[in-house]
C-alpha cells in the first residue's frame, strides 16, 4: 500500500513527551499514529474510552468548603506554625 505523508500540529511539550516514551517502547511517532489510526478503523472509532472527569461528593464538598474558606477567612481559625495545628488536630480526636 503507497504511503503518504501528513502533517498535524501538536504542542512541543506533548511531542517530546511522546517521542521519548515511544523511543522506551522502540517506536517512534509515525509508527504510533499508524497504529493508532489502523486500530481506530478496526474498532470504527476512537480505540479508548474518552470522559471527563467528573468529581465524586467527596471532592465536591471538598471544593465547595475551599471557596467558602477561601471567600471568609475570617471564620477559620488560622496557625502560625504547624506544631499548633497538629496539636488542636489531635486534641479533638
Amino acid at each position: 500500500m503507497a504511503k503518504v505523508s501528513t502533517n498535524i500540529s501538536i504542542d512541543a511539550e506533548t511531542k517530546a513527551q511522546a517521542q521519548a516514551m515511544l523511543a522506551d517502547l522502540g517506536m517512534d511517532l509515525s509508527t504510533a499514529v499508524n497504529i493508532f489510526l489502523k486500530q481506530m478503523v478496526y474498532e470504527g472509532g476512537i480505540p479508548f474510552s474518552i470522559t471527563r472527569r467528573v468529581p465524586n461528593e467527596v471532592t465536591l464538598a471538598a471544593l465547595q468548603e475551599s471557596e467558602e474558606v477561601l471567600k471568609h477567612p475570617e471564620k477559620y481559625k488560622r496557625y502560625s506554625n504547624v506544631e499548633d495545628m497538629f496539636e488542636d488536630v489531635l486534641n479533638e480526636v
